[in-house]
C-alpha cells in the first residue's frame, strides 16, 4: 500500500505541474468517471448513456473486500474526473487512496449517503455497517438518485439527458421489485432460509423475508474455522435444509466441507446454484447488469428451495 500511496503521490504532482504549464486545458471536461464496483458501474453507465467515458475497477468474480489496488488502477483513477465507490469498509484496502484523492477531485462513497437509520449493522461490531446495500432494492433506488443527482452536478449540460435515462431507470427497478415479490411468494415462508459463504444477503433477506446465515462475516477477509463449519452443519441439519448456496466471487471449499460435514451426520445437502454477491456477472451477459444479477439470483434461490 505505501508503494501504491507513492506512486499515487507522484502522479498527482505530475499532474498538478502539467496543469500549471497547460493553464485551463486542465479545467475543461472530458466525462472520464471511475467506479469500484460492478453495481454502481452500471448504474453510471445507464444515467450518462454515451455522455461519459465510464471505467469499472473491479470485473467479474473480483471480490471486493480483498482487492488492492494495482498500477494501473492508480493511473485510471489518477486520470479520473469523478470517482464513485461504495463505501462502509467494502473496499478496504483502498481507504487511504480514496481519501488522498477526495483532496483533487470528487470521490463519493454512495452508501454513506444513505440515512444511517436504513443500514444493517454489523453483528460482531455495531460500530460498522453492512455494506451489501445493493440487495435491498429500495436501497438501490435511492443510491441510483445519489449517482444521478452527483452526475448533474458534474455534468450540468447532460442533465436533461441524465435525468430522463434515470427515470427510466428508476421504472424498471420498480418493475424488478415486483418481479421478486411475485417470485418469492413462490417459497413457502418455512423454507425462506438462504445459507451462503459470507454475510452478503443481509439486505436481501430484510427485504423479502429470509433468514439468512453466512459462514463467514460481512466481509471475506474474515476468517473461518472447524468450529463455524461444525455450527452450521449443526444449524442446517437441525433445520433440515436440503439446499445451500455458493458464490461467484467466494470460494466453494468452505461450502464442500459444510456439505460433507452434513452427510457425516446422514444429512444431504445439495448446492443450490451460484450467486452473484459482491461481483455481477461478465459483461455483455444479463448477469453482468444489475438488473439481471437480482434476477439470477431470485430465480436460483426460488426454483431450489421451493
Amino acid at each position: 500500500m505505501k508503494r501504491f500511496l507513492g506512486v499515487l503521490g507522484l502522479s498527482l504532482l505530475l499532474a498538478a505541474c502539467s496543469g500549471e504549464e497547460e493553464g485551463s486545458k486542465s479545467d475543461e471536461k472530458e466525462g472520464i468517471v471511475v467506479a469500484t464496483t460492478g453495481q454502481i458501474g452500471d448504474a453510471i453507465k445507464i444515467i450518462s448513456g454515451e455522455h461519459l467515458q465510464v471505467t469499472t475497477l473491479m470485473g467479474p468474480g473480483v471480490d471486493p473486500h480483498l482487492y488492492k489496488a494495482t498500477q494501473s488502477d492508480l493511473t485510471k483513477l489518477d486520470g479520473a474526473e469523478v470517482i464513485f465507490y461504495n463505501g462502509l469498509h467494502l473496499e478496504g484496502q483502498m481507504q487511504d487512496i480514496f481519501d488522498q484523492m477526495a483532496e483533487e477531485k470528487t470521490v463519493l462513497a454512495v452508501a454513506e449517503q444513505l440515512d444511517e437509520n436504513t443500514l444493517l449493522a454489523d453483528e460482531e461490531n455495531a460500530t460498522l455497517h453492512d455494506p451489501h446495500i445493493w440487495f435491498d432494492i429500495d436501497l438501490w433506488t435511492e443510491v441510483v438518485d445519489v449517482i444521478g443527482n452527483t452526475l448533474v452536478e458534474e455534468y450540468p449540460e447532460y442533465k436533461e439527458d441524465f435525468e430522463t435515462n434515470e427515470k427510466a431507470y428508476l421504472a424498471q427497478l420498480g418493475e424488478l421489485k415486483e418481479y421478486a415479490t411475485g417470485r418469492i411468494e413462490e417459497v413457502p415462508a418455512s423454507q425462506r432460509i438462504l445459507v451462503t459463504a459470507h454475510d452478503a444477503f443481509n439486505y436481501f433477506g430484510e427485504s423479502q423475508g429470509f433468514d439468512v446465515r453466512g459462514l463467514q462475516g460481512l466481509s471475506t477477509d474474515s476468517e473461518y474455522g472447524v468450529k463455524d463449519v461444525q455450527n452450521m452443519v449443526d444449524y442446517l441439519v437441525e433445520n433440515n435444509i436440503k439446499a445451500i448456496f455458493v458464490e461467484s466471487s467466494v470460494s466453494d471449499k468452505a461450502m464442500k466441507a459444510v456439505i460433507e460435514g452434513a452427510k457425516e451426520k446422514g444429512h444431504d445437502i445439495v448446492i443450490g446454484g451460484e450467486l452473484f454477491s459482491d461481483a455481477m456477472g461478465a459483461e455483455g451477459t444479463e448477469e453482468g447488469t444489475y438488473l439481471g444479477m437480482y434476477k439470477h439470483n431470485v430465480d436460483i434461490i426460488v426454483d431450489s428451495l421451493k
